[in-house]
C-alpha cells in the first residue's frame, strides 16, 4: 500500500469510490445526486491537499486535508475518507488517518476536526477514538439518515500539536 498525492489523472478513480459512498447518503452529508464534477470540485480541488491510496496499481482509498475554519481557526483542519469496499478490513482507514495526521503537521495544522461524524458510523467512531480522537460534541438528530431517520453527529477533536 502506497500513499500519495491525488493527481488529475486519479480522478476517474476517485469518483468511483465517492459515487457509492455519495449516494448510499449513509455517511457523508452530500447530496446523494451529487455531479461527478461537483464530488470532484469538493474533494480534489477546494481542500488543501488530496491523497490516494494504491494498492497493486488499484486506487483503494482517497482522502482530503482542508482548513476547518478561516482566521483564528485556521490552525485546525478537517479531513475526508473513503476506502472502496472491497478493500475495507485491510487497514486502509487506518493508514490514511495515520498519514492525513502527518501531513497535517506537515501543512502547518495543530490539531484535526471531524465535524459531522454520524452516530450510525461506529466502525468511524471507533478508528478515531483510537487514533486519539474524542467526542467534543453532540448535533441531536443532524441527519436525516435513509434508512435510519433522524441521527446524531458527533464533532471529534484531536491536538496535533504537542505543545497544545
Amino acid at each position: 500500500m502506497q500513499i500519495r498525492a491525488a493527481t488529475p489523472q486519479d480522478h476517474d478513480a476517485i469518483w468511483c469510490l465517492l459515487e457509492p459512498v455519495f449516494r448510499a447518503g449513509d455517511t457523508y452529508a452530500v447530496a446523494r445526486d451529487i455531479t461527478r464534477d461537483d464530488a470532484l470540485t469538493m474533494w480534489c480541488e477546494l481542500p488543501k491537499a488530496t491523497f490516494v491510496v494504491e494498492d497493486a496499481g488499484r486506487i483503494i482509498g482517497t482522502y482530503y486535508i482542508k482548513t476547518n475554519q478561516q482566521g483564528g481557526g485556521a490552525h485546525v483542519c478537517n479531513c475526508g475518507y473513503v476506502t472502496d469496499s472491497a478493500a475495507q478490513g485491510r487497514g486502509v482507514a487506518s493508514a490514511m488517518c495515520a498519514h492525513s495526521q502527518d501531513a497535517a503537521r506537515g501543512l502547518g495544522y495543530r490539531a484535526m476536526q471531524f465535524n459531522f461524524v454520524l452516530a450510525t458510523n461506529t466502525g468511524a467512531i471507533r478508528l478515531w477514538e483510537r487514533a486519539g480522537f474524542e467526542t467534543v460534541g453532540r448535533l441531536p438528530h443532524a441527519f436525516d439518515h435513509p434508512t435510519a431517520g433522524l441521527i446524531d453527529a458527533l464533532v471529534m477533536f484531536k491536538w496535533l500539536d504537542a505543545g497544545a
